[in-house]
């Protein structure tokens, strides 16, 4: 597959109700876009937070011309819909249904050579971005990753590794 370009990577998160949560926020996401990229879907422990709940976490890339304030709107939108008070001043540090960030919009074939850590300071999400740009441009030397999580939408399985979703 040709890395894409003129869209947005997303950093998808949730640990309450994860399974459920990340397959809404996918569908929601579908239901504004006609398909979506994908990596595997890895449980991951609460950083930054006192929390018990691991979370469900992947990364997404989205073809789009919208803008950036567009876009966060709509994954505010999303995150309000599944639950997130998004009007706590400590929501960042609290257990959350939904959390959708917007981690860098690519605009050139040259935006995909950037490393995951001149994108974020998420650590936890490298290896996803890493493993999600590999699949994009089809390079051979995917990353070695922990074992992605099986989810199940409308008889679609994914999250166990890189993919692309295609709305119905």
């Amino acid at each position: 597959m040709q890395p894409v370009a003129g869209g947005y990577l997303l950093g998808l998160g949730s640990n309450i109700e994860p399974e459920h949560n990340v397959l809404s926020m996918i569908q929601l996401l579908l239901k504004c876009f006609s398909s979506l990229h994908l990596s595997r879907v890895v449980h991951i422990p609460p950083v930054g937070m006192n929390s018990h709940r691991h979370f469900l976490n992947a990364v997404a890339f989205i073809e789009t011309d919208m803008t950036r304030d567009e876009l966060k709107r709509l994954c505010n939108q999303i995150e309000v819909t599944l639950g997130r008070d998004r009007c706590d001043p400590n929501s960042k540090h609290k257990d959350r249904p939904a959390d959708l960030d917007i981690l860098c919009h690519f605009g050139s074939r040259s935006d995909w050579q950037r490393s995951a850590s001149s994108i974020t300071d998420e650590y936890f999400l490298y290896p996803l971005m890493d493993e999600l740009r590999a699949y994009l441009i089809a390079d051979i030397a995917m990353p070695t990753l922990q074992q992605g999580t099986a989810l199940t939408l409308n008889g679609l399985t994914f999250g166990e590794t890189a993919t692309t979703i295609h709305r119905d």
